[in-house]
């Protein structure tokens, strides 16, 4: 593509300050944006990000459709919610007017095993108007493609183990209020934990009535099973509320988050496989005391044993990264909901994004 890749932004929040400046370093057009927040609307994206185009005024997302046919970008970020329910309006949205779209709802990542209903409502959209819709991030690489990386050079895999832990005050009130934080246990246990105490059948309702719960590591397990060829004949999840041994002040709840309190949770995933493998993986969230910090650790078990562990990686920062440079790949696609593990595999763009587009707009 010989001119600039047109982006609109949808969500202005914590992460929409990496998006505006990372795109714009490499060479694309911010065309749009907008936000549900009465204090951002009316606001220059200039006042998020410095020297980058002050003519594009955040506007109320109710507009979101007109704004996407008036301004006609190669492709909409979402950096808003992390469940397709919570987005299901904005997906069908955007795959109405035809637009390229990724996300970094964790659902997304691979929804196809947690909610196939509206998942497949936004397939079946997409591919009408013969646009591409994906969820990418942190978990793209460091839950995804770091680890199908690692099974390329092993001979005999018997179990995939990981565990990652972040911390909710980078990503605004959704992911925190998902994860209990602020919560007595009483309203975690019966608004998260209970969830998961059911029957196998029972789960599967929920699942294709579209009210299951799904934690991240949920769409990360069956993305590994997707990516690596592995078919998963039975799934669990557990979710154990993280309870604060002190005080502790958390911006984005704009509250103390009082000793006793839920301050997060840990919810881990098992799978098992047709082929013999089990995948176990467990996500950390909670608000960080001084002392903590993020860490990513993953083990492939059997000919050789594998760990890698990453400490204090930028989340956000390579959440952003990663959105930013998947966005050749999602317009290169073909049209559809399609998770990143059908996706080619993702990479460095040391040139302009425009210069790895091989469709014409």
């Amino acid at each position: 593509m010989e001119r600039k890749i047109k982006v609109f932004q949808i969500g202005c929040g914590k992460m929409s300050k990496f998006i505006f400046r990372y795109a714009t370093e490499k060479n694309c057009e911010i065309v749009g944006a907008v936000d549900c927040n009465p204090k951002m609307i009316g606001q220059s994206i200039n006042t998020i990000v410095e020297n980058i185009n002050p003519k594009i005024t955040i506007e109320d997302d109710k507009k979101l459709e007109e704004l996407l046919i008036q301004s006609k970008p190669d492709i909409a970020i979402i950096t808003t919610m992390s469940t397709l329910n919570d987005l299901a309006n904005t997906l069908r949205i955007c795959a109405k007017c035809g637009v390229n779209t990724i996300t970094t709802c964790e659902e997304a990542f691979f929804s196809e095993n947690s909610n196939p209903t509206l998942h497949e409502e936004i397939n079946r959209l997409a591919k009408a108007t013969n646009c591409t819709i994906t969820g990418a991030g942190y978990q793209d690489i460091f839950w995804g493609n770091l680890i199908s990386t690692i099974a390329s050079s092993t001979h005999k895999i018997t179990k995939i183990k990981g565990s990652s832990s972040y911390n909710v005050e980078d990503y605004g009130i959704a992911l925190a209020d998902a994860h209990g934080a602020g919560f007595t246990i009483e309203k975690f246990e019966n608004d998260i934990a209970s969830l998961d105490n059911i029957s196998s059948t029972e789960r599967e309702k929920l699942i294709q009535n579209r009210k299951f719960m799904a934690s991240y590591m949920w769409n990360v397990v069956g993305w590994l099973a997707d990516k690596l060829g592995f078919t998963i004949t039975e799934m669990d999840q557990k979710c154990l509320p993280i309870i604060a041994d002190n005080d502790l002040e958390s911006n984005t709840l704009n509250m103390t988050v009082q000793k006793g309190l839920v301050r997060g949770m840990s919810a881990v995933v098992t799978a098992h496989t047709k082929e013999g493998v089990e995948i176990e993986a467990e996500c950390i969230g909670k608000i960080y005391t001084k002392e903590e910090c993020d860490k990513n650790e993953w083990s492939i078990l059997g000919e050789p044993d594998t760990t890698i562990v990453v400490n204090r990686p930028a989340t956000s920062e390579l959440t952003c990264a990663d959105i930013v440079n998947r966005i050749p790949d999602v317009i290169n696609a073909p049209s559809g909901f399609i998770p990143t593990s059908r996706l080619t595999d993702p990479k460095y763009r040391l040139k302009n994004l425009n210069e790895y587009v091989e469709k014409e707009q």
